[in-house]
């Protein structure tokens, strides 16, 4: 078993910077990688960006490009997301999934690709 717990979240102006941080336990030498997804009122459950665990090798959904910086310290058992330039359609809970099964796939962004997830923390930006 792995125990995912995100923070960080908050209330912020657009253009503004938020980190949120992904903190593991358990299990942890059996994570391959993981990734955060967003969810937004009435709409779907959506990937944002992904890390794996050992070669550090990261994905970005297209909105979050040069915006967004996923990074881990394996030390700590820690996935952080640093969010910069902030827009209002960023908006959403956020959550940290982890997994735990080899994957042959280049890109890991589906939610059936992470078998352990947080509780979520919620991200708002102001216009």
């Amino acid at each position: 078993q792995v125990q995912i717990v995100e923070s960080g979240g908050g209330l912020v102006q657009a253009g503004g910077s938020l980190r949120l941080s992904c903190a593991a336990s358990g299990r942890t030498f059996s994570i391959y990688g993981v990734g955060w997804f967003r969810q937004a009122p009435g709409a779907e459950r959506d990937f944002v960006a992904a890390i794996s665990w050992n070669g550090g090798s990261t994905d970005y959904t297209d909105s979050v490009k040069g915006r967004f910086t996923i990074a881990r310290d394996n030390a700590k058992n820690m996935v952080y997301l640093q969010m910069n330039s902030l827009k209002p359609e960023d908006t959403a809970v956020y959550y940290c999934a982890a997994r735990t099964r080899a994957s042959l796939k280049n890109y890991n962004r589906g939610l059936t690709d992470y078998n352990y997830w947080g509780q979520g923390t919620q991200v708002t930006v102001s216009s």
